[in-house]
């Protein structure tokens, strides 16, 4: 089914509509086919959420119901004014991890205002058109950072995995630390399930990449169905992994005796109650107001919201299939979802990859595919809670490590070693100081450090001269800024260009500073360029601008430039230096310099070799390559 809307003819207000609630704009034309085709695909969906969600909400420190509590109002959400239909949204292992460290040592009234909070961050966002503030996350900085999150997440299921019971920070040292002090007290009951349920899941995960490659147009029915059958096995391995550990539990299960595998234990059965999120709390015997909890919740009432946001969006690029992305909307939809979900006792959600690329691969035609997987999840909150007493935590823990280790984007190296090497000091820096100090402080620094590599160039400008000729024989020096022209960089560039000016074999020739690659400039630049030209004015050296960006001119208007040379063409240069050849000869005692003296045949702000006080009209140059 088409998700595009003819807007044509439509007032404004209704475009506006449409646009903010994209339900309206396709739900006329749709089908029963359309219908069938996200009925399957919501399931299936659902059938992978159930467990993750009970796993992601022992990770954020939660009970296990919270997962689902978390797992159904974003996906109903975001079938109203979603603009993907790929995404699900939902508890994902990162915002576990980034609910953890506010949860830990507190209560879950911190994760649900977190979810409020988050919501209405980026609903603001979105009102402001703040999105552009995403863009100062780059790809090395997610790259380091998500590998980071997926190696504390892994690390921190360990626990789970060999059946270990110690309080941890979720922080990688700290979790490290403590396996390293219980690994002599392992329950290898545990520690055997866990790495048999790893192997179960890594293999069906390798069979639907068999069966997704053997897509022979000729095979027969009876392939199709097998192959078929194959990719829903594996769609569906981390529901068959955990119902089957389950199902054993439950056959031997002794009230009596001590379980022989450490169990996710009793879930709170029934609907969340609708109510507001909680405004203030006690801790203890300690009652924290609004604002205190806020205090408590620090940079995470900023960061979550934005790495949310960050993985939301990167997930609507990847299904896009080459269209545009509102971003906007995307914004406003996230932030709806957290807000909606905050009153149903939901911890921070955002968009979930792995959860996107199956509903995509199930055959989902619409968002509407959410609400089918919201009303399983509200029907397993109703109906199957008295079971997911009998899942063992190793098995949960199975699944998150499962699915986090693919995270790890070890392939970008080589490529980043290729292209731009610069760019793997944020990526291993970010790394690095998520695992030692913590994913907040870890993403601030690395960005901080891109936004440093960032401007250097800004600084340091690229400046690359030589010494060439006109058409006519008369030697000048070029030189090239590779950028435009701001404040940090207006000492260097004075100090490059005056150097260059007096080496050996320059000192005598005229310089010409070539500003195609300056299209923006400022104040102090504008003051710079004056003392650059006194300079050059003192050893009377002439200096000239080739074919500067009007908006260049206007900024350096302001500080009075009345020795400013401006050239346009090569032409242009040609002639100038050969009129200065022309009066320099030895007919007079006193050279005459760029800055004055006997009036040339040319302006001071024009260079034309005709009508000397016309002033010069830019007319973009020619941009002679010069050699």
């Amino acid at each position: 089914m088409s998700m595009k809307l003819k807007k044509n003819d439509l007032p404004f207000w209704k475009k506006k509509l449409y646009r903010r609630v994209p339900i309206l704009s396709w739900i006329k034309r749709y089908t029963i086919d359309d219908a069938v085709s996200d009925v399957i695909a919501g399931i299936t969906v659902g059938l992978t959420v159930m467990p993750q969600s009970l796993a992601y909400a022992t990770l954020a420190g939660l009970d296990p119901q919270y997962g689902l509590y978390s797992a159904f109002a974003g996906c109903i959400v975001y079938c109203l004014f979603g603009s993907c239909k790929d995404i699900t949204i939902g508890p994902t292992a990162l915002m576990s991890l980034m609910t953890y460290q506010q949860v830990a040592g507190r209560n879950a009234d911190f994760a649900v205002l977190l979810c409020f909070l988050t919501g209405i961050i980026q609903w603001l966002m979105g009102f402001f058109h703040l999105g552009v503030l995403i863009d100062f996350i780059s790809i090395p900085v997610t790259v380091g950072f998500t590998s980071a999150t997926s190696v504390i997440i892994a690390v921190s299921q360990l626990k789970g995995l060999l059946g270990l019971k110690f309080e941890s920070n979720g922080g990688f040292l700290d979790a490290l630390i403590n396996v390293h002090k219980h690994i002599h007290e392992t329950q290898w009951t545990d520690c055997s399930l866990g790495i048999i349920c790893i192997f179960v899941l890594l293999v069906l995960r390798k069979i639907k990449d068999i069966a997704m490659r053997n897509n022979n147009p000729n095979q027969t029915d009876q392939q199709r169905y097998i192959r078929k059958a194959l990719w829903l096995l594996s769609t569906a391995r981390n529901a068959i992994v955990v119902i089957l550990c389950s199902l054993v539990v439950y056959i031997y299960y002794d009230p009596t005796k001590k379980p022989v595998v450490v169990l996710t234990g009793h879930v709170k059965s029934g609907l969340p109650s609708i109510s507001l999120p909680p405004f203030s709390t006690n801790v203890g015997e300690t009652h924290l107001s609004f604002f205190k909890m806020c205090t408590e919740l620090g940079s995470s009432i900023v960061l979550v919201p934005v790495i949310a946001v960050l993985g939301n969006v990167a997930i609507a690029k990847a299904f896009a299939s080459g269209d545009s992305i509102d971003a906007t909307q995307e914004l406003y939809t996230l932030g709806i979802c957290n807000v909606l979900g905050s009153f149903f006792s939901s911890m921070p959600v955002t968009g979930s990859f792995s959860r996107s690329a199956v509903n995509h691969a199930s055959g989902v035609r619409s968002p509407m595919g959410g609400l089918y997987t919201g009303i399983l999840i509200l029907l397993a909150l109703s109906l199957l809670t008295p079971y997911f007493f009998y899942i063992p935590k190793a098995s949960l823990a199975a699944v998150i490590i499962c699915a986090v280790i693919f995270m790890i984007e070890y392939e970008v190296v080589k490529p980043m070693w290729k292209s731009s090497r610069k760019d793997l000091i944020p990526t291993f820096a970010t790394f690095v100081l998520c695992l030692v100090f913590g994913v907040e402080l870890g993403i601030l620094i690395g960005v901080g450090i891109n936004i440093i590599l960032l401007l250097i160039p800004s600084a340091r400008p690229f400046l690359h001269y030589e010494k060439t000729r006109t058409t006519s024989g008369h030697e000048f020096v070029m030189v090239t800024p590779g950028n435009s022209l701001y404040f940090p960089a207006v000492d260097f560039l004075r100090t490059k260009v005056g150097k260059i000016g007096i080496k050996d074999g320059y000192s005598r020739l005229p310089v010409v500073i070539d500003c195609r690659h300056i299209l923006g400039a400022d104040f102090t630049a504008a003051k710079g360029i004056k003392c650059l030209i006194e300079d050059f004015k003192k050893r009377n050296q002439p200096l000239y601008f080739y074919n500067p960006h009007p908006h260049v001119l206007e900024v350096l208007n302001c500080v009075s430039l009345d020795d400013f040379d401006e050239i346009s063409t090569m032409k242009d240069l040609d002639l100038v230096l050969q009129n200065k050849k022309r009066k320099s000869k030895p007919n007079s005692n006193q050279p005459v310099t760029s800055d004055g003296g006997e009036e040339c045949s040319v302006s001071r702000r024009s260079t034309k070799s005709t009508d000397a006080d016309e002033p010069l009209l830019l007319n973009g140059g020619n941009n002679i390559e010069l050699k």
